[in-house]
């Protein structure tokens, strides 16, 4: 882990976390993108994605003092820096609502979806999270489902910093339709004020909050049964546009902070 700003690190994505087949699931990425800042950046670090982040691949952390970067040799695939403000908290969903919904679950309109590690119906129980989060009856534009932490996601009973941030990508993904629009996560903050405990259900709701241009933000949330908040997060999606992606990475050479990329591109910059 970096102890200071001029730190260098190496590390890898096992393949195991994928999204689409050859890259690393978005959420999970951030996560662990976040927690290589942390010592930095405390617990309310901000991930903007440049490009796919690769599978089985060296990676270095390079940490900087208002922004760290995540390169591939001289290809930077993202940088962390501090989130301004807290996300946006969801209101919570019954259980027997995210059970519900979750039967309404659109599954996967592309065969790269198939195999996500969180959403994924071709993984099973023990390798992927199954995570179907499908649409709320009475509450227009929210997804919800069920999550059960299983023992190879966890330390110590408690499910992994990173692996809750994938918790808390795909839902936001599923706010929309991405048959008819794909989306890629391209900015994510969360917090988790309560690792959630191996064995025990949890609720998952997911809400896209704003809409401009290519851009879309989403608000995540996992609750316990009983409506108790464990963690939450906001995110930026853009619909696959190369033009976006060459946007953002010039805005980032010219030294700007990662949020003020994420919001100005929700406000249709580079659409």
């Amino acid at each position: 882990m970096p102890v200071d700003a001029r730190s260098i690190s190496t590390f890898s994505i096992p393949a195991r976390f994928n999204g689409p087949p050859t890259t690393a699931n978005g959420g999970y990425a951030c996560g662990v993108f976040a927690g290589l800042g942390a010592e930095l950046y405390g617990p309310g670090a901000a991930v903007t994605l440049l490009v796919p982040p690769p599978l089985d691949t060296v990676l270095e952390f390079h940490g900087g003092p208002r922004r760290s970067q995540i390169r591939r040799g001289d290809e930077l695939i993202a940088t962390v820096g501090p989130a301004k403000g807290d996300p946006e908290i969801l209101e919570p969903v019954r259980a027997d609502e995210a059970r519900a919904a979750a039967a309404a679950f659109r599954g996967e309109p592309d065969p790269a979806f198939r195999d996500c590690f969180v959403c994924g119906g071709n993984r099973r129980a023990g390798d992927g999270l199954l995570l179907t989060p499908g649409p709320v009856t009475r509450l227009p534009g929210t997804v919800a489902c069920l999550w059960t932490p299983d023992s190879s996601v966890c330390e110590q009973g408690r499910a992994r910093a990173a692996v809750v941030w994938g918790v808390l990508d795909c839902p936001g993904g599923w706010t929309a339709d991405p048959a008819q629009e794909p989306m890629v996560l391209s900015w994510m903050t969360a917090r988790i004020a309560e690792p959630p405990v191996a064995g025990r259900p949890y609720v998952v709701v997911g809400r896209e909050t704003r809409r401009s241009g290519r851009t879309a933000s989403k608000a995540t949330a996992l609750y316990t049964e009983d409506g108790r908040l464990v963690a939450h997060a906001a995110a930026v999606w853009t619909a696959v546009n190369e033009a976006i992606t060459s946007v953002a990475e010039s805005v980032h050479r010219q030294g700007h902070d990662d949020s003020t990329v994420a919001w100005t591109r929700t406000a249709g910059a580079g659409n």
